[in-house]
């Protein structure tokens, strides 16, 4: 297993929401190989334990599916919920609990998720495939109340839906549809909050997949998949590289939010509502999102820099966050006819 290095220039176009493939390609690599050391983790952790005998089953069924089918043996591994699962696992051998892996076994049966359903959009020869996770194990890491499986008129709807909002992306905001199409594998769908809001999440252990409610507006569901897809890559640059120390008891002030929030939860919302000022400036350049483009780009752009510059004053970046948080801060900074001679032209303009 190889080590895994971030080049200057995509660290400093991730830092920018400007990532692109190349940045995906790096993160999903990392992803593979944290995934691989959590299974040989978890096959010593079974050393001893009541279940090592199913625990061992179920690695060694690992190696042979490696062993005679390779793109199988990824897709099992790039699984967007692998990680929680393993993860669960190896907390329930430390603490001497089982470690039910069925869930496991029936994915190296199934790696093609045949029970999620498969959604394709297409516009101006941009793709973006991708599965509506309406059923199965550990979607409620996402942290909202999961919609029941999809009905085939659901289906239908979340297909237009997802059709309308990629049509948004891929004329507008062509970067962020890049990023996407090359990361985004997975939509799982939620009930909204009892009041009508609409929600969306990202958990920090679903590499490829994001969670949200339907909005009834394409310009906000692509606004969800920009912004939720940002906390995605964020979290697995932070597997490969640490932008700040250790959780403090610190707290600071987060624009968004009425309560006080540690300096990796500040970073994590930062780095998301960069994607948020981007798509908003996005929209005022291209004359599309009329006064609330306007609006809204105010506000988030003013946020988000607030916020850059609290964690800058924190003290608790390491260099490497330092380097990320400067690089954001100018990329909020970038002003709108910048984006409006730059933005649609694609990632080569």
């Amino acid at each position: 297993m190889r080590a895994h290095t971030v080049p200057a220039p995509v660290f400093t176009a991730l830092a920018r929401a400007r990532g692109g493939a190349p940045a995906v390609d790096l993160l999903r690599s990392g992803q593979l190989s944290k995934r691989m050391l959590m299974v040989r983790a978890l096959r010593q952790a079974a050393h001893g334990h009541p279940d090592e005998g199913a625990t061992v089953a179920v690695y060694r069924g690992l190696v042979e599916l490696n062993r005679r089918d390779r793109a199988a043996w990824r897709e099992v591994m790039l699984h967007p919920y692998l990680d929680e699962g393993l993860n669960r696992a190896l907390i329930a051998l430390d603490r001497g609990g089982p470690a039910d892996l069925r869930w496991l076994e029936q994915l190296m049966v199934d790696p093609g998720r045949r029970a999620w359903q498969h959604v394709e959009a297409v516009c101006d020869g941009a793709a973006l495939e991708l599965r509506l996770a309406d059923r199965g194990p550990f979607r409620e890491a996402h942290g909202h109340e999961l919609a029941e499986p999809l009905t085939p008129g659901q289906v239908r709807e979340w297909t237009r839906a997802l059709d309308a909002a990629w049509t948004v992306l891929a004329r507008r905001h062509p970067w962020h549809a890049q990023t996407i199409a090359a990361g985004l594998t997975t939509v799982v769908p939620l009930l909204p909050h009892p009041d009508g809001t609409e929600v969306s999440s990202a958990a920090r252990r679903a590499f490829g997949a994001v969670a949200a409610s339907l909005p009834e507006d394409p310009v906000l569901l692509a606004l969800t998949l920009v912004h939720e897809f940002l906390h995605v890559q964020l979290g697995a640059l932070l597997d490969l590289l640490p932008l700040h120390g250790p959780p403090t008891e610190a707290r600071y002030h987060a624009p968004w939010r009425p309560d006080p929030r540690p300096a990796g939860a500040l970073l994590q919302g930062t780095y998301a509502h960069l994607g948020v000022t981007d798509f908003w400036r996005t929209e005022l350049a291209s004359g599309a999102g009329g006064e609330r483009a306007g609006r809204e780009y105010d506000t988030w752009r003013e946020h988000t820099e607030a916020a850059a510059r609290t964690l800058l004053a924190s003290g608790e970046l390491l260099p490497a966050g330092e380097r990320f948080v400067t690089e954001l801060r100018e990329a909020v900074r970038r002003p709108a006819r910048a984006e409006a001679s730059h933005g649609s032209g694609g990632p080569h303009s």
